[in-house]
């Protein structure tokens, strides 16, 4: 096949383009650059220039055209803004879910012809069920990154490869090893999507500004300190919030009135944090009513067993077998039968 490969200049995609090219197929590797570095340059360094250093020397040795596409613009206007009006309205949004939907498999698979397939390195796998494409998670829990791409509609799915879908992160660090990779020592990243080294919450800081506000104990009402933003935070957060006496959990924010809510005592003021309402349904495969399935809610191994209960054609009630304290609402609940992705929604 004729495939196109999504480089980022780490270890992933590097293997899943050596991978690719053993397999005979005629690929060529694209870089989305969309690093705003005009906005962004004065917080961190710029990690573009290191990932173009390793995708040139990759591609060189391969002997594999390479092409370095700009979508800043359309990631501004696509993601970017669309992150921080979530923000602002209180919701907690998932930069990465918006990217992949409206950036790598958007405009990108928008804008590419000629190919049969696009590839990337996510930890995802592929198959056919009931004659549809549907998702399933990968043999390595932690790295499983289902989570991120639930959200794209189904017709996608029949343009994907991903490579290292079989693989656990182990195997993929030794083939990078045995290939002789550049990068097969580099540590993956941890920011923004694309963003490489930029914190979320410098990403917030960047857009949002500060704007002081009460830290308010949630069972006396007393103010108990105060706060940068109530932007910065979200719902069963724990770490970074900054108060003595903890520990403190964030139970609720106002955005009208710039009060975050705390409790010492979160798990006494959360029996109902067992169910909730997702909304904007995606679904690979539809859900039997009443059948007991697992969800994520958040990238990694944590799956909640739960049960479905129908609303509307795009809108469903979840109960939880278990209290999640970290339920906010813009997040994404991504829902499975066994390793069979069925698709996801947002919780509002």
């Amino acid at each position: 096949m004729k495939i196109a490969v999504l480089v980022s200049g780490g270890v992933d995609s590097s293997v899943a383009l050596r991978l690719l090219e053993e397999q005979d197929h005629d690929i060529a590797a694209f870089y989305l650059k969309i690093w705003l570095d005009k906005n962004l340059s004065h917080l961190t360094s710029c990690p573009w220039e290191e990932d173009l250093n390793y995708i040139k020397q990759i591609c060189k040795e391969i002997n594999i055209p390479f092409e370095i596409l700009s979508m800043q613009k359309a990631y501004y206007e696509r993601v970017v803004e669309f992150t921080i009006s979530e923000i602002k309205s209180g919701r907690t949004p998932n930069p990465d879910v918006w990217c992949n939907n409206r950036i790598k498999f958007g405009l990108f698979s928008e804008q590419i012809t000629g190919f049969d397939r696009i590839a990337s390195g996510h930890y995802a796998r592929l198959s056919t069920f009931e004659n549809k494409y549907v998702l399933k998670m990968t043999p390595d829990p932690i790295k499983d990154q289902t989570y991120f791409l639930a959200h794209l509609p189904q017709h996608r799915l029949n343009e994907l490869l991903f490579p290292i879908g079989d693989l656990t992160k182990q195997e993929v660090r030794q083939l990078a090893n045995d290939y002789g990779l550049p990068n097969a020592k580099r540590k993956d990243s941890q920011g923004i999507c694309f963003l490489g080294k930029f914190k979320y919450r410098d990403f917030v800081k960047h857009f949002c500004g500060t704007k002081t506000g009460y830290f308010v104990e949630s069972e006396t009402g007393k103010k108990v300190g105060q706060h940068p933003g109530y932007w910065f935070y979200t719902r069963g957060q724990r770490k970074g919030i900054g108060l003595s006496g903890g520990p403190w959990y964030i139970v609720d924010k106002d955005p009208n009135t710039n009060v975050v809510y705390v409790s010492k005592t979160y798990q006494s003021l959360a029996p109902s944090r067992k169910s909730f309402v997702v909304d904007s349904l995606n679904w690979f495969l539809n859900p039997k009513e009443g059948e007991t399935l697992k969800v994520k809610l958040r990238h990694g191994p944590k799956t909640n067993s739960c049960i479905l209960t129908r609303i509307s054609d795009q809108s469903i009630a979840v109960e939880l077998s278990e209290p999640d304290q970290g339920l906010a609402a813009g997040q994404f609940a991504v829902f499975y039968r066994d390793d069979i992705c069925l698709g996801s929604g947002i919780i509002t």
